[in-house]
């Protein structure tokens, strides 16, 4: 089961969710400095992060899992958002320029075809940004965060999830460093641990964030299932074969 929106909403309005977001928007902002005309679709929980880009974007879609519940979020062309199913979602192929997926993978019931569905619907050449729950990290571990819900992920895990779907991940980050303490939500102390992790361990973030690109070369559903083997041409053709050479008599006169 997924986190309910309900509960990921509390924990954004919260000064620990407060600092998590801040982080992790502070991190995707240096990918995404403006979308300025740009179709976004965020699935998952992603209204705390495409916030900003709702005065510039064409659009901005939230597309919240069916499990995880939505709420009504508005702009100035009516509500944003829409509850969808994650192996299907209602848009048509090529839909969008940028795609953002946050508390969207971890709880994943079938991450390769919810993959293959981001990839339908995101642009040739368009963009994916992944913000995910690192496997290192403590957050992952705590259960009284979104963060420690389901199933975090290595590089390494990412990577091989997203190129087998036919993404090419591009650019690598991390955040939150600080452990998942409310205590310790204060701007001045969660900027110095950032700086702090970025330099010492930083492979040990809470969370992981990778861009890819989607790839033109190549259709995830199209990927061929064996090798074709390379065809011989010293063989002697069937057409100039005589009957003895299949050891049969010719009796005719």
């Amino acid at each position: 089961m997924r986190e309910t929106v309900t509960r990921l909403e509390e924990f954004y309005a919260s000064p620990l969710g407060l600092a998590a977001r801040d982080m992790a928007a502070r991190r995707l902002a240096s990918l995404w400095p403006d979308l300025a005309g740009k179709n976004v679709m965020g699935f998952g929980y992603c209204w705390p992060y495409l916030q900003p880009y709702q005065l510039t974007a064409n659009r901005v879609i939230m597309a919240m899992p069916d499990e995880q519940g939505a709420l009504a979020h508005a702009n100035a062309r009516g509500v944003s958002a829409c509850l969808v199913m994650e192996q299907a979602l209602p848009f048509s192929d090529a839909s969008f320029d940028n795609v953002l997926c946050v508390h969207a993978v971890e709880e994943a019931e079938n991450l390769p075809s919810l993959l293959r569905e981001l990839w339908r619907v995101t642009r040739p050449e368009g963009r994916i940004a992944i913000i995910a729950a690192n496997r290192a990290g403590l957050w992952a571990r705590s259960e009284q965060v979104p963060f420690g819900a389901g199933r975090p992920f290595s590089r390494t895990q990412l990577r091989r999830a997203l190129t087998a779907a036919g993404f090419a991940p591009l650019v690598w980050s991390g955040a939150l460093y600080m452990p998942p303490m409310a205590r310790l939500a204060k701007p001045k102390l969660i900027h110095a641990t950032e700086r702090f992790g970025e330099t010492v361990w930083p492979s040990f973030s809470g969370l992981v964030l990778v861009e890819a690109l989607k790839r033109l070369y190549i259709d995830p559903s199209d990927t061929p299932s064996g090798f074709v083997q390379r065809p011989s041409f010293n063989a002697r053709p069937i057409a100039n074969r005589t009957a003895d050479s299949y050891g049969i008599n010719d009796e005719r006169s």
